[in-house]
């Protein structure tokens, strides 16, 4: 192939499975293969499209003075290529996970898809798409067959680079940062540096401590901590603090990996499967269109790549015709610059003030009234002609935790219009995560189990005939203020019910202004965060509704408040709750529960089934719902309630 400033030398397969998913043969479209290995790529730091990767300049170079770096793939295709679609869709990994198959066919968990079982419904292979992971950072949790990539280290001449870190750690038992904790004792435990200390003399570095994201600093006497090594301190828990609060580390830090070249990564890889006539691209020649799928981690992922313009690839064309981002809020992500965190992501407790959180917040180019900057998502991908279609899902928790709102609302607070070639979307009364009830959590109330699946299956859909077939998508739905559904935290808190033991949050993922050249940064003047209105059952107004909101079971909330022993007080991550209605007016009564009764509001199963199904078929009718998710619902509301997590 030609040997471009920055390109793909050549990819390795190292296993090929043929078929998978137990030999299942789709429908019109037959049996799939999965092809996995490494990708070899190198890029020039002096071009063009290179120059905006922070310290590419300062990385090691090969004889032929670029860059070179490693990544882990798979790709899953048809066995019979001519019977594919022609999409390529990208699932961009999280934490190096593979979630396309799992989110979008309900299929089983797991980072080597090889049974029926991983497979779910076929709703991605049924339409004959060609899917492809790649990683994109280094250094996730090891194992699993999670995808990892292998990105150079940057150096000065004169020897490491050095820098301030700052690491945070919460040893509560659970959650993403869990991987990088170790618990010691009850009174101890060892967390995981992201880069290695440069100097080991502890006078050098600060720990704090403090027990809810908006409290003070704080020193005690007895919390102390020492380096084990380069890589890990041990830190002894202060007396006072209970398990959900943060260790907060600065350190002196060296030898930042170049974690922008993962933007590239994807850029040259997809560039290549797409384009590359040689016979190495395993889908030469049958790829019309392709499509970026990003969930949380992901999807801020993919707004970061549009933002920094690495939607277009070395030839001046489109790298995605098409994006969807899904639930990954008004933030983008910890990439690009000297010692980047990419695993981390802002919170109202854990991680609230990292850097991925700053201005542009949505695609449409505006000036920020704090910062004064002009910019937006989408600002540069236009400018080079190379935008994808953007179709933008969110959680109702995303209001909370991600401040979704920003998407929607200009830096004053009020509502903006989208680019023609982007429509936004709020799953209303619905969580970030799956809902897991077996899992440990630290929230008041159980989990909320609506889900946002089938509007993901359906706006995939309707994205790809926009591309494809020029067909206009669903407009927006996403809430606004001028429709009253965009409201403040008070305004909130005054309109919830007064429900009998549950506790309404008196926080938010506050966002400021940050200078982010201190550590830890320091906050200015502060961005107006709405949340979603809700009616009398404390419901979500605004967005697109479930079928189960035109006639409810009960309060499905988008935040989820922590419990004494975890922070009290504060959100729990991403998660939202669930407060089922009284069922019957006794029960009511007994508990003093503001909200009528089910007995009250349904006379009988038909009753409730029936509006149900006519909320159902408006949105089939409306393209926000395809008919086979329709019908799996309508059927099991005509025999059971038990249907929340049908969608």
């Amino acid at each position: 192939m030609p040997n471009q400033p920055g390109s793909v030398l050549h990819i390795e397969i190292t296993e090929r499975l043929s078929p998978v998913f137990d030999g299942t043969a789709f429908d019109g479209v037959g049996p799939y293969e999965c092809l996995s290995g490494t990708v070899f790529g190198e890029l020039d730091p002096a071009h063009a499209s290179n120059v905006s990767i922070v310290n590419l300049d300062k990385a090691p170079r090969n004889a032929s003075g670029r860059v070179e770096y490693r990544s882990g793939f798979s790709l899953m295709r048809p066995v019979d290529l001519s019977r594919g679609n022609g999409w390529l869709m990208y699932d961009v990994v999280n934490r190096g996970n593979k979630v396309a198959l799992t989110r979008l066919n309900r299929g089983a968990d797991g980072n080597r898809p090889t049974t029926a079982a991983h497979a779910g419904d076929g709703f991605l292979m049924r339409r004959g798409f060609s899917l492809l992971w790649s990683a994109w950072q280094t250094g996730v949790p090891a194992g699993a067959d999670r995808l990892d990539a292998e990105f150079p280290v940057a150096t000065n001449a004169g020897g490491p680079i050095l820098g301030i870190n700052r690491e945070e750690f919460i040893a509560e038992g659970f959650g993403p940062g869990d991987a990088f904790i170790k618990e010691v004792s009850d009174r101890s435990f060892v967390g995981t540096l992201s880069y290695p200390a440069a100097d080991l003399d502890p006078a050098k570095a600060s720990l704090t401590v403090r027990q809810r994201e908006k409290d003070k600093r704080a020193t005690p006497r007895d919390l102390t901590w020492r380096y084990v090594d380069a890589a890990h301190v041990e830190i002894a828990r202060a007396a006072g603090y209970d398990r959900g609060a943060i260790y907060e580390f600065i350190y002196p830090a060296k030898d930042p990996i170049v974690m922008g070249i993962g933007f590239a990564a994807i850029r040259d890889l997809v560039a290549f499967l797409r384009h590359d006539p040689s016979a190495a691209n395993p889908l030469r020649g049958v790829i019309r269109h392709t499509l970026g799928f990003g969930i949380s981690q992901s999807g801020r992922v993919l707004r970061d790549l549009v933002h920094h313009g690495f939607n277009r690839d070395l030839d001046g064309r489109p790298v995605f015709d098409a994006i969807l981002p899904v639930v990954s809020g008004s933030r983008r992500t910890d990439i690009n610059r000297a010692f980047a965190q990419p695993g981390r992501y802002s919170r109202q407790h854990e991680d609230h003030d990292f850097l991925d959180d700053q201005f542009p917040f949505t695609y449409t180019t505006l000036t920020d009234r704090l910062s004064g900057k002009t910019d937006g998502i989408a600002r540069r991908a236009m400018a080079d002609g190379v935008c994808p279609k953007i179709m933008h899902l969110d959680a109702d928790s995303d209001m909370w935790a991600a401040r979704a709102s920003l998407v929607g609302t200009d830096t004053a607070g009020e509502d903006v219009a989208m680019p023609d070639g982007a429509r936004i979307y709020l799953a209303s009364s619905t969580q970030h995560a799956v809902h897991k009830p077996e899992a440990k959590h630290a929230s008041q109330l159980p989990g909320n189990p609506l889900g946002y699946r089938s509007w993901m299956r359906a706006l995939l859909i309707a994205l790809t005939e926009w591309v494809e077939h020029g067909t206009p998508p669903p407009a927006s739905r996403f809430p606004s203020r001028a429709a009253g559904e965009l409201v403040s935290l008070a305004e909130a808190e005054r309109a919830f019910p007064r429900i009998p033991g549950v506790r309404f949050p008196d926080v938010l993922n506050e966002l400021h202004l940050r200078d982010h050249s201190v550590e830890p940064p320091i906050d200015g003047p502060a961005y107006p965060v709405w949340v979603n209105a809700t009616d009398a059952d404390g419901n979500s107004r605004g967005g697109l509704r479930h079928p189960l909101l035109a006639a409810p079971l009960g309060t499905h909330t988008g935040w989820a408040v922590r419990i004494p022993g975890y922070a009290e007080g504060d959100l729990f991550t991403v998660q939202g709750s669930y407060i089922p209605f009284p069922a019957t007016e006794a029960d009511r009564a007994r508990t003093g529960d503001p909200r009528a009764s089910i007995a009250s509001r349904y006379p009988s199963h038909h009753a409730w089934a029936a509006k149900i199904i006519a909320a159902t078929e408006q949105l089939v009718a409306e393209r926000l719902l395809l008919r086979e998710d329709a019908d799996r619902l309508i059927a099991a509301a005509r025999t059971s309630r038990d249907v929340m997590d049908i969608l």
